[in-house]
This record gives structure tokens, C-alpha cells and sequence, in this order.
């Protein structure tokens, strides 16, 4: 239930939107801190849900925010300790910006069916494709900042 009602970015002082330059580089949320979810997907969802619901606040907050920035989440098929929501931004320390991922496609990779499901039903997302060590999903809004195409 906390899951579906804790906002995160509340607590996060160092994450200022009035103040872009002093966003951490590539800065990151990781959302089953305890890997919960790596061997059921009803343990899984609710961080899924709560990745969503602050990908969706995050998208809120940068909107008046220029082009110079990227808003994604990357979910992979089984190991949901390291799916995480990613803000990147242009910066001056050398960090590759945009951030892009060479093979990625627009069909699935992922063998985890109710996950594949579950992104399948999320509404306003683009999604991209690709294996590492582990299949896994980049998802963005393609409305919003640098794109990874």
C-alpha cells in the first residue's frame, strides 16, 4: 500500500528542478530496492506502479524544461532490482549526452510474458528493445526531450 501512495521525489532536496545544473549526472531511482520481485511478478508490479507513477511526476516537473535532457526507465525481463527511472541531462563533465543503446528494435526481446504484458499496457510510452546480459525494455516519451532513435 506505501508503495501506491509514497512519493519519492518529496524527499529528494538535492534533486532540484528550479535548478537543472545541479542534478546529478545520469541520476537514477531504483525502485525494488530488494529484488522482490525477481522471483514473482504480483511482488513485482507494485514497484512497476510506483516507477510509473513517478516516471508520470517527473514528466509533470520537466515539462518547461528545454530539449537538453532525456526521461526513461529501463525495465529488464527478470532482474527487477535494476529496473530504475532515469533522468540524463546535457552537461559539461565529458558523460555521453544523449545516451543511446546501439540494436535496439521496436519488437520485444523480453521472455517474461506478464512483464511483456504489463508494458505492453502502458498508455503514451514508446518502447525499444534489446538483449545484454538479460533481454530488456527501454521506454520514453517521445514527446519529451532527446530521443533514442
Amino acid at each position: 500500500k506505501n508503495l501506491a501512495l509514497h512519493n519519492d521525489f518529496d524527499q529528494m532536496t538535492w534533486l532540484d528542478f528550479d535548478n537543472p545544473d545541479t542534478w546529478p549526472l545520469n541520476w537514477h531511482q531504483h525502485f525494488d530496492y530488494k529484488g522482490q520481485g525477481i522471483g514473482s511478478f504480483k511482488s513485482r508490479k507494485p514497484p512497476l506502479d510506483k516507477l510509473f507513477r513517478h516516471f508520470g511526476i517527473l514528466e509533470h516537473k520537466v515539462k518547461s524544461l528545454n530539449e537538453y535532457f532525456q526521461l526513461y526507465a529501463i525495465i529488464l525481463d527478470y532482474d527487477s532490482h535494476s529496473d530504475a527511472l532515469f533522468l540524463h541531462k546535457l552537461n559539461s563533465s565529458g558523460n555521453a549526452f544523449p545516451f543511446l543503446l546501439a540494436d535496439l528494435a521496436s519488437e520485444s526481446t523480453l521472455t517474461n510474458k506478464r512483464l511483456e504484458n504489463y508494458i505492453g499496457n502502458l498508455q503514451g510510452y514508446k518502447m525499444l528493445y534489446g538483449k545484454a546480459d538479460e533481454s530488456f525494455c527501454l521506454i520514453y516519451n517521445a514527446d519529451l526531450g532527446q530521443s533514442f532513435e
